[in-house]
């Protein structure tokens, strides 16, 4: 899928003053401490790896104490910020229409035992397929797609997952205040094209596009290559009696059940040499009163949707490639559809270079933070720093450095608009205002001890529902000190 390049106002340093100034109104409490660490975020020399490393930066003119006041004590308008976000420009596909990408990423806190509201997040092992739940703050991320293979995205919104959450259920949440905002804001109209939705396997996608089916969206996922959806039912006539709900089975791993496609292409690509995609159209997963449907009051609905296989010659890794088993909520899908909808999946991975730039490059999981709220308020803070790296790309230079090659300007990465940020901040909007003269508190007396611990909280497992629960007085108090 081609997807056109980044939309910039006619002068882009309107429109990164206009959102700095936006972003500066967004922050109602230690608003100048915020918007300094902001921009010590985006002018820092290197890799963020340390909150203090960010405090001896040029652009923060603060101390080390007024930064984690900022960050403990702050307060951030999440909601404005939100609509901010959905003002600015964003990219499309060729054809004019928004695609929308959800996943989530994890904040992972596995000795952080006095922060409460931890959850057990899946991460890979060294092993194959291998699964190791680590405690710590999942994030839903919600990005619009950027041109071609790129590592560029737009994040427009994330929210963090509290315990007892069911993540297609706040996905979908999620993603209904986000298209509402987009539809406010301009960004959609009556007579474009629906906006696209995609999402990977871990999320529920024929449910998601159950909860969206009254927005102008369609959803686009892959799914396990273990299913077995059915076919709509074709009733013989002359038989008498109740019409079955379902037809025939459509399994996944059976060849023999899978009849003719109702659409087929053959593409070449470079990397993964020749693509096929066949497309099964009206398939519909069968549907049981379990897991996130359990709730659902008399017959569940029958949700009709394409199913596509795609399968490739190689891997540029070398790995054995497997076909993907994509469904689309749309139904009869011609093979240009086909073709644009599997290579917008493929496009959908361009959300990892983002989460990783934001935990490699700009530190969103180096600082110890202890109150998730802290922890919300870093996050919005990361997000709004890419947002100015992605209004800053058409004003930037390529400062490569001696062994590393030039890059056409339309090419460069955000680790390299980043490196030239600090050259055009002094021409963009600074509302921060200048700290006043003072002197730190004395502190606590030397001799005395805190005899207030603070509390220790479990970690969320899905055997205890509900909020996690405090530990006893007894767990808190300081270990006694060993003696010979």
């Amino acid at each position: 899928m081609s997807l056109s390049h980044h939309v910039v106002p006619q002068d882009p340093f309107v429109g990164l003053s206009r959102f700095r100034g936006e972003f500066y109104s967004c922050l109602t409490k230690r608003a100048d401490a915020l918007f300094e660490l902001a921009d010590a975020v985006l002018c820092s020399d290197g890799p963020v790896r340390s909150l203090v490393e960010l405090s001896l930066v040029g652009e923060h003119r603060r101390g080390h104490g007024g930064l984690h006041d900022a960050l403990s004590a702050g307060r951030v308008d999440a909601a404005r910020l939100r609509r901010a976000l959905a003002t600015v420009p964003l990219p499309r596909a060729s054809d004019g229409r928004l695609v929308l990408a959800a996943d989530l990423t994890c904040w992972l806190r596995p000795s952080a035992h006095t922060s409460p509201q931890r959850i057990l997040c899946h991460t890979y092992g060294r092993g194959k397929d291998q699964h190791i739940p680590v405690p710590g703050w999942p994030y839903s991320v919600i990005c619009a797609l950027e041109t071609g293979r790129s590592s560029w995205t737009a994040p427009l919104d994330a929210l963090r997952l509290s315990p007892g959450d069911d993540a297609a259920t706040v996905t979908a949440r999620q993603m209904r205040e986000l298209v509402e905002r987009l539809i406010t804001a301009g960004q959609w109209k009556d007579g474009d094209l629906e906006i696209l939705i995609v999402v990977d396997a871990g999320y529920d996608v024929p449910r998601l596009a159950f909860l969206l089916k009254d927005l102008p969206v369609q959803v686009l996922g892959r799914m396990r290559s273990d299913r077995v959806p059915r076919r709509a039912p074709c009733r013989e006539p002359g038989v008498r009696g109740r019409p079955p709900r379902h037809g025939s089975e459509f399994v996944f791993g059976d060849p023999d059940t899978w009849n003719t496609p109702d659409a087929q292409t053959v593409t070449e690509t470079r990397l993964y040499g020749t693509a096929v995609a066949r497309a099964w159209d009206r398939l519909r997963p069968r549907l049981t009163h379990r897991s996130a449907w359990t709730a659902q009051l008399g017959a569940l609905p029958v949700i009709e949707g394409t199913v596509i296989r795609l399968q490739v010659d190689h891997l540029p890794s070398g790995a054995t490639p497997k076909p993907v088993w994509l469904w689309w909520s749309g139904t009869d899908a011609t093979e240009t559809a086909v073709d644009t909808l599997w290579q917008a999946y493929l496009r959908r991975f361009d959300i990892e270079h983002t989460f990783r730039l934001f935990k490699q490059t700009l530190g969103r999981t180096c600082p110890k933070i202890r109150a998730p709220e802290a922890a919300d308020r870093w996050t919005w803070l990361i997000l709004t720093v890419f947002t100015q790296l992605r209004l800053a790309r058409p004003l930037t230079t390529d400062l490569h450095r001696p062994w590393e090659k030039p890059s056409p300007a339309d090419r460069l990465t955000p680790a390299r608009v980043r490196r030239d940020f600090r050259h055009l901040r002094p021409k963009a909007t600074c509302p921060a205002r200048a700290p006043k003269s003072s002197r730190p508190g004395p502190g606590r007396p030397p001799g005395r001890r805190n005899n207030q611990p603070t509390a220790r909280y479990d970690v969320h497992t899905v055997g205890k529902p509900g909020p996690a629960k405090q530990r006893t007085k007894k767990s808190t108090s300081p270990r006694p000190r060993r003696t010979g």
